[in-house]
Order: C-alpha cells, then structure tokens, then sequence
C-alpha cells in the first residue's frame, strides 16, 4: 500500500476513481463525494474556518485507489494543532474515512502509522467529527489507537432523525402516530383546498438555478439565527454547493407557493436512494397554511412514490421530525490525542 499526502486538492482527473470509491465505501453520502468537498475547501467551509492546511491521504494498491482519509491541519476549536476531516463541521452532516469495509483495518493502521511518523508540532489530535453511530471507523479507530498508547474518546454530538419509508404513501402514514396522521392530512387537504394559488415544485431549469437558491436563502433567512449564520461567504458556499449537486444530479430543492410567491422550501439531496434533508426556510406571511408542514408532506409523498428507502432530517432535534416519525440516529465526535 501506497499512500500520498495531497497539500493541494487534487485534480478534478481524481474525481471518478473517488466518487466511485465512495459508492462502494463504509459511509456514501453526498458531504464526501469530490466535488462536494473540493467546493467545501475552496472557502473553508464558508468561512467557518479561518486558516486550514490541507492533508489529504490517499491510498493505492495494485493501481487501485484504496482509501482516502480527507484530512486538513487546524489550530482547532479546542487549542492544540488538530487533524480534522474535510468539511467540518457544521455544514457537513456526515463525515468518514473513504474505504471499502474490507480494506478499512489496514488502511486505518497503515494511515496511523503515517500520522505517527508526524512532528509533534503537526498535529497533537484527531478531532473527528459527525461520524455516524453505526461507522465501523470507530472501532477500528478506537483500536488502532489503543495499540499506540494514544487515548481516545468518543461521545455522542448530535442527533440525526431519520424515517424509513415503505415505499407507500398510505403505509407511511399508517405507520406514524394517529393524531399527527390526521393532523399532516387536515393540513395537506386545507392547503389544496384553499383559494390562494397553492402549487409546489421542484427545481429542474439549471438557467433558474441561482435564483431560486437565492430564493430559499431569502427564506431561511427569516429565522433570525439562520440570518446571522448567512453571512456573504456562506450564501456564496450555499450557492456553491447547490451548483454541483445539480450538475452531479442530486439536488432536491422544492419550494411551496402561495399566489405565486414563495412560502417554503426544502433544500435537499437526492442521493443514494435516500432524501437528505440539508436545511429548509419559510415565510411566516403564510403560517395560516402551515407550508413547512404542507411542503414537508408532498416530499414524503413523493419520496414514497419514487421508492427512496429512507427520508434522513439530519442532525439536529427539531420536534417537528419527530412528529413526522422521525427515529434517532446520531452523530459521533471523536478524539484522539497522541
């Protein structure tokens, strides 16, 4: 095994052999695919980080690609110079290692062996966050790391709700609690019924593209904490990010009207058989209709209806996924500290 450090994010030539790599990884999601992440490292994740030093470990093996370990030096939120993952960490929900399941103890081991062989003054943690609960990374890491006397913990950082869907429009709302069932279809229903130009949509002409990402940005916006978090360079990664997932062709963003002006949206991704939930905005001139709610039902609808497996709201504990029939997952933070 053959492994490279990138100091400069690769080539766009590195894109196929990556993203099919992912496909076949421990965690495929859409936070980890290249383009995502060449857009995430072009601003530091909109300018969430203010310096950053690239580190990026590949692995080849017989010609193959074997492993990435998107990695990148920081000062770190907690002091100490840290290796973090690509695309930490709030605008980027699930992180991970590249690897197959098969390859992944030995490209662990082969990558902390590298890591090891680092000065002191490179990196002193491994400060890996929104790794998923069920991601053999954490055994494998825990492992690897007890072997080097490096200590290691691991808690609970986030929630990440998530339905799984039967493919039915009917079954899914068999399955969830009856109040809210009766509650999605009286909201649903008034919606449909009203006079007021009620249509909901998703976004399909590239030439509208950047207007209407404009669009929910002036919708999330509404939600005073969104605002302060939408500064210039992070509407700019928005932007960025909404690009490349429909030029890769997952981007799901929906949007609810009401006499022709926008009510709700969704911004999601389509991806993997699955809706990912990224982040939604309304305008509360319309509350009497409930568009986040309504919205959020013709998605699931929809999501039913073209046979995706799961509906995934992603971190955060908002009572509304719950009441959706949400269930929880989480997200892992992990350190490791040589």
């Amino acid at each position: 095994m053959k492994l490279t450090i990138h100091t400069t994010f690769p080539e766009p030539s590195f894109m196929p052999a990556w993203n099919a790599l992912l496909a076949e990884s421990i965690t495929d999601a859409p936070f980890l695919r290249y383009e995502y992440l060449a857009t995430w490292w072009k601003s530091l994740g909109g300018g969430e980080w203010e310096d950053g030093r690239l580190s990026l470990v590949a692995a080849q093996e017989d010609d193959r690609l074997l492993g990435i370990a998107p990695l990148f030096h920081t000062a770190g939120r907690d002091g100490p110079p840290a290796l973090m993952l690509l695309g930490s960490i709030e605008i980027s929900d699930y992180l991970d290692v590249i690897v197959r399941p098969a390859d992944l103890s030995r490209f662990m081991a082969a990558l902390l062996d590298e890591l090891a062989g680092q000065p002191p003054d490179a990196w002193s943690v491994l400060d890996w966050c929104n790794l998923p609960d069920h991601s053999p990374t954490l055994p494998v890491l825990k492992a690897e790391a007890s072997k080097r006397g490096w200590a290691y913990a691991e808690e609970i950082y986030k929630p990440t709700p998530s339905i799984p869907l039967p493919g039915d429009w009917e079954a899914y709302l068999a399955g969830i609690d009856k109040k809210q069932r009766h509650e999605i279809r009286r909201k649903m229903r008034r919606a449909e019924e009203s006079d007021r130009g009620v249509r909901w949509y998703i976004v399909d002409d590239e030439a509208q593209l950047d207007g209407e990402v404009e669009g929910f940005l002036n919708l999330m916006a509404n939600d005073p904490d969104k605002a302060a978090f939408l500064d210039d360079a992070m509407r700019a990664q928005m932007h960025a990010t909404a690009r490349t997932a429909f030029h890769e062709g997952y981007l799901q963003l929906a949007f609810m009207e009401v006499f022709g002006q926008k009510a709700a949206c969704y911004f999601n991704f389509d991806y993997g058989n699955k809706i990912w939930v990224y982040n939604s905005g309304l305008d509360r001139r319309f509350m009497e209709l409930s568009p986040g709610w309504v919205l959020l039902g013709y998605l699931l609808q929809w999501a039913n209806e073209h046979k995706r497996a799961e509906f995934d709201f992603m971190r955060g504990d908002e009572d509304y996924k719950y009441k959706f029939g949400g269930q929880n997952r989480h997200v892992q933070r992990v350190r490791v500290t040589r």
